[in-house]
């Protein structure tokens, strides 16, 4: 099969994102030829390769869809500094993406952003809303997602720029939710947070 009619086929399948074993059952082909393939797609700036056997089209990038992308089958929303900026929370725009998951915390290098991914408790994992396909962190969840994970070894979570507190942020929300953080120490910590940046 002729790369040309290799990348129509692919392109037929209208998945934004796909493995490769995804290929080798749709075209029928070995894992080699299809690797081979994808490779010199890639190669050619007809797909992207986001990690070892996950790839996407081009025109379907949307950065913030990337990181439950990459930490299938594991969930996971963006938060932290991307949301923050996102709901106009903080004016610096972050150079990466920041997202929490069940997954464990992991730093993804792609051809087109870096995803930085944060693992959260399972009963810490909420609070988000789906916007154009793609989960993303409340106001008040970024926040407490922040102060959180203030206290992890890569120190991306000790200060914050400053904060412009949206009308519409919800401190009762705020308050209930700070209850929900399993680790008594983490809780203490984190309300301690949002009073010294006067949220509470």
């Amino acid at each position: 099969m002729q790369l040309s009619e290799t990348f129509a086929q692919i392109k037929s399948l209208k998945q934004k994102v796909f493995q490769t074993r995804d290929i080798v059952t749709f075209l029928d082909i070995t894992v080699t030829t299809a690797s081979k393939a994808l490779a010199r797609l890639a190669k050619q700036g007809h797909l992207i390769q986001l990690r070892h056997g996950l790839w996407m089209l081009p025109e379907t990038i949307n950065l913030f869809a990337l990181p439950e992308q990459l930490t299938a089958p594991f969930p996971s929303y963006v938060s932290l500094q991307s949301a923050l900026y996102y709901h106009g929370m903080i004016e610096q725009i972050p150079e990466i993406v920041y997202a929490v998951s069940l997954h464990r915390t992991k730093i993804f290098k792609t051809p087109i952003a870096t995803i930085s991914i944060h693992h959260l408790a399972t009963t810490f994992y909420f609070g988000y809303i789906i916007e154009n396909g793609v989960k993303i962190a409340t106001p008040e969840k970024a926040l407490l997602d922040f102060f959180y994970l203030h206290p992890t070894k890569s120190r991306w979570f000790t200060a914050l720029p400053e904060l412009k507190i949206p009308k519409t942020f919800d401190y009762d929300l705020c308050c209930k939710w700070l209850q929900k953080i399993p680790s008594i120490s983490r809780k203490v910590m984190v309300e301690n947070q949002l009073r010294t940046n006067a949220i509470l």
